[in-house]
């Protein structure tokens, strides 16, 4: 199962999108960098699905030139007009060559949902491994209106209730990837998160 950043040195502010080419090719999030359709089409010739972590612009707003580019599937937790198959927390996604668990995290933003399988995690927004505020273990933002640190504290911990110990990749929404002891970033996200202080000085 290869993971290739696809929005990788973009200009614009976006998301992550992570291509991940297997058995079934499948994108997590689409992403806000024009063009991104393209960088897809020179890894691959076809694309199955569309999974997005949650709907907010950085994450959706070239959804419809991926869209268009490909027939492709999208799952997604809440309703979109292009959504083709609802995802809820304990789904499995069949994503490159692995089963993941969906894993419902709201705090971020209320349709968020993380990915699991056994080695892997795609956290979108709820947990990254660094972004400015925190390195090797930072949690996503909540002093935004219709966010909540209790509830992303709560999915943070349920993350990691349902996190099998084999996992050592994770892919976040923010900031780079990580490869090695998932678990303890995810510990030190939750302690942060914890404390219950703003994340940022202006928060």
């Amino acid at each position: 199962m290869e993971t290739t950043n696809v929005t990788e040195g973009a200009d614009t502010f976006t998301a992550n999108v992570f291509l991940v080419e297997g058995a079934r090719n499948v994108l997590v999030d689409a992403g806000a960098m024009a063009g991104v359709e393209d960088r897809v089409a020179e890894r691959v010739d076809d694309l199955d699905a569309v999974v997005l972590t949650h709907q907010h612009g950085d994450h959706v707003a070239e959804l419809d030139a991926v869209l268009d580019a490909f027939d492709a599937d999208l799952l997604a937790y809440d309703d979109h007009p292009r959504r083709t198959d609802a995802i809820d927390d304990g789904d499995t996604v069949d994503i490159g060559d692995e089963s993941f668990e969906v894993v419902h995290t709201p705090g971020h933003a209320d349709d968020h949902v993380s990915l699991v399988s056994e080695t892997t995690i795609f956290s979108g927004d709820v947990v990254v491994h660094d972004d400015g505020a925190f390195d090797d273990g930072s949690f996503g933002r909540t002093d935004m209106a219709g966010q909540s640190r209790e509830e992303l504290i709560e999915s943070i911990q349920r993350i990691l209730d349902r996190l099998p110990d084999s996992v050592e990749r994770m892919y976040a929404g923010h900031g780079g990837e990580f490869h090695g002891n998932v678990r303890d970033v995810i510990e030190r996200a939750l302690e942060r998160a914890e404390r219950r202080e703003p994340k940022y000085p202006d928060e």
